[in-house]
């Protein structure tokens, strides 16, 4: 089965190598611009009614041919589906992140994306779906 995802924008980060991002974006303060592409523009119409958002971004620098890694801290691997490596098979990056600016160019917070990374989509929080219980 063929799968075609067409990027629906680009990630502009402070964040350029992989050792640069953040093990996960709620631990930085960082402020990151997603720039949507002109043909996608109306789909971001109503983001200014939510705080948060999830970002769907492909990590544009992963490896695809990692099966398990050392995540981080600990001292065995483990298959990537159990972590939040970005080496995987399929390299989508899932982040939550505070929406500050909603513009021709949305402006979020404690987004992990390096520079560079292709949105595939993004998604509104909902705190009482997005949650366990």
């Amino acid at each position: 089965m063929d799968i075609v995802i067409r990027p629906v924008g680009v990630i502009r980060s402070p964040f350029r190598v992989r050792g640069d991002a953040p093990p996960q974006g709620r631990f930085s303060d960082e402020k990151s611009e997603i720039h949507i592409f002109p043909e996608y523009r109306k789909a971001a119409e109503g983001l200014e009614l939510f705080e948060h958002v999830f970002v769907i971004y492909w990590q544009h620098l992963a490896e695809r041919d990692v099966l398990k890694v050392v995540p981080r801290g600990k001292r065995n691997k483990r298959g990537v589906f159990s972590t939040r490596a970005p080496s995987r098979p399929n390299p989508l990056g899932l982040c939550l992140v505070k929406l500050l600016d909603v513009d021709d160019v949305l402006t979020v917070q404690g987004l992990d994306a390096l520079d560079g990374s292709p949105v595939i989509d993004i998604k509104p929080y909902y705190k009482d779906i997005d949650s366990p219980w």
